[in-house]
């Protein structure tokens, strides 16, 4: 099955790194992660994050140290925090 947009199902989309704005675990605050893997739709238009970039920036938030995390962070230095847990073992969901 050849990979198309979730949105319209056009096959033309490209993925490029855009900045995202993300609430916190704990609520407390908002940050945003530039350079973000983001699929770009160029039939409709549509900006989105794949289902796994959602899955690791929710996991990796919620097993790292939050506080230390300034208001703005790159995608790839959010994925190189040290975590205080191996994985996410609130996740009950398939692997």
């Amino acid at each position: 099955m050849e990979a198309q947009c979730e949105w319209c199902g056009s096959p033309y989309f490209n993925v490029e790194n855009k900045k995202v704005f993300w609430e916190l675990p704990d609520g407390s605050r908002a940050i945003e992660i530039k350079d973000t893997p983001t699929i770009c739709c160029t039939e409709c238009e549509m900006a989105y994050q794949s289902t796994e970039v959602v899955k690791a920036i929710e996991d990796q938030l919620f097993l790292i140290n939050t506080k230390v995390i300034e208001k703005t962070i790159t995608y790839k230095e959010l994925m190189e925090q040290p975590r205080l847990l191996k994985r996410n073992y609130f996740d009950f969901s398939d692997h």
